[in-house]
């Protein structure tokens, strides 16, 4: 379990209570997750305050990958790191023409198409184990821990095991082996080589997916919601002072005005007012904050 307390889910509820304040709507996330508007942002690189998508870096790979599912944004999430990032040229090229994609071996497709054709995640590793060598759950989640790892003794063992399989001392089959379920040794050799590289940088896909789970509803709010959206991020960022003029320029692009602090109309934080945000007391210099 890796439980996170994140600050983009404090900004989801408040935007969640400032749409339901301004516009008596109760938002409702589309369960499909598959809105043209919210993909829209990382289309074209409008990523502020998307959790996990506000670099440059990141912004430049969405524009070019063109996401148009929540799997594109689950791959985003694995792909942009030291490792992975190899495999980001790959992917792109094979998303625009899956027709291009290509496989050491016809039984990979099934567990490689939804990533056209590249190794993404852990769990990837684990089911071509699975289906290509007989291998049992546990036993997959121990090969893949092993090159994560980088045991060369255990993972020369397994090699052996995921070609040829594997024999009790009774002659009965513990593993049967890629050879045995029908895939040529010279196949099975590359496939094993090809995971054993791969796997060092894997990414859980579990993990991604829960990240990407967020980051869309961040996308989905901005898309539908934007001066909510954009209030609810300046307030998180009350005590940085280096964060909001950033989305303040956010807002100015957006054609969201922020009006200037009134001492009859400031709350002491951003507020809503139709298609405009006032700027919060709070972040006034010299005015305090007091909880009493």
């Amino acid at each position: 379990m890796d439980f996170l307390g994140l600050r983009t889910l404090t900004v989801i509820s408040d935007t969640m209570k400032l749409v339901k304040k301004c516009r008596n709507i109760d938002v409702k996330f589309d369960k499909e997750m598959k809105d043209s508007k919210a993909f829209e942002l990382w289309q074209t690189g409008s990523t502020s305050g998307i959790f996990q998508f506000e670099s440059a870096g990141m912004r430049n790979f969405m524009k070019e990958l063109k996401p148009d599912s929540l799997e594109d944004i689950i791959a985003g999430v694995s792909l942009y790191r030291p490792g992975p990032m190899d495999q980001i040229p790959r992917y792109i090229k094979n998303k625009l023409h899956p027709e291009h994609a290509e496989y050491t071996h016809p039984a990979l497709e099934p567990i490689l198409n939804v990533t056209y054709g590249c190794m993404v995640y852990q769990e990837q590793v684990m089911q071509i184990v699975r289906n290509l060598a007989g291998y049992s759950l546990g036993r997959a989640d121990l090969v893949r821990r092993a090159m994560g790892k980088k045991k060369l003794d255990v993972m020369a063992k397994e090699r052996e095991n995921f070609i040829h399989g594997q024999l009790d001392d009774e002659g009965n089959i513990i593993i049967p082996g890629c050879v045995r379920n029908g895939i040529d040794e010279v196949s099975a050799n590359k496939i094993f080589d090809e995971m054993a590289e791969f796997a060092k940088y894997a990414f859980n896909k579990s993990h991604a997916a829960a990240y990407a789970v967020v980051a869309y509803r961040t996308a989905y709010l901005k898309a539908h919601y934007p001066p909510e959206f954009m209030a609810a991020t300046l307030n998180s960022y009350l005590g940085n002072l280096d964060k909001i003029p950033e989305y303040i320029d956010e807002c100015k692009r957006l054609k969201i005005q922020v009006l200037q602090p009134s001492i009859n109309k400031s709350y002491t934080k951003f507020a809503v007012y139709g298609n405009q945000i006032r700027f919060g007391l709070r972040k006034c210099k010299k005015c305090g904050y007091s909880c009493s």
